[in-house]
């Protein structure tokens, strides 16, 4: 079964960073821009790779309002979920889009929302950069992709708005 971390590395299959980081401009780009993209994606991901224009539209939809509801937007995403019988007695949520690299996307996002862990996926809070991570802080508040860049740059910023209102 696929990991979050193939949903986080999905979701950031779009780059939106446009900060300066040690004097380098950073370019956002998109990186599921064809069909033989995606199928590219899909292989280094072990997912079966064969894509379609068809597949490319539905990936870049699916992405789109993953994103969109960690911004807190009102998003509804229509992919059809069965409970099925895991071998063992048991069950487990399966997807049946007729993509099974979809599927696989989709079960594991509805598996971790069941056990809550998909609240810990986030899009960071520099509206500079967006990018998807899995918060693993303790209290489960991360804001921050990395501390030591986004963090540190918002942290820098309002010390320097204080000192300057303060002067």
């Amino acid at each position: 079964m696929p990991t979050l971390q193939l949903v986080e590395e999905f979701l950031n299959t779009v780059d939106e960073r446009t900060f300066r980081r040690h004097g380098e401009h950073h370019d956002p780009g998109e990186h599921l821009t064809s069909p033989a993209a995606l199928s590219d994606w899909l292989a280094a991901h072990d997912l079966p790779p064969q894509a379609t224009e068809a597949d490319l539209t539905a990936a870049v939809a699916l992405r789109t309002a993953l994103r969109g509801s960690l911004l807190g937007e009102a998003t509804v995403l229509d992919h059809p979920l069965r409970l099925s019988s895991d071998g063992s007695g048991g069950l487990r949520l399966t997807a049946a889009s007729g993509r099974p690299w979809l599927d696989a996307i989709i079960e594991t996002i509805a598996e971790n929302t069941a056990t809550g862990d998909w609240k810990r996926v986030r899009l960071c809070a520099a509206p500079d950069c967006h990018w998807a991570f899995y918060d693993t802080s303790r209290s489960g508040r991360g804001r921050w992709c990395d501390m030591a860049v986004c963090g540190n740059r918002h942290k820098t910023r309002t010390y320097r708005e204080r000192r300057h209102q303060t002067t």
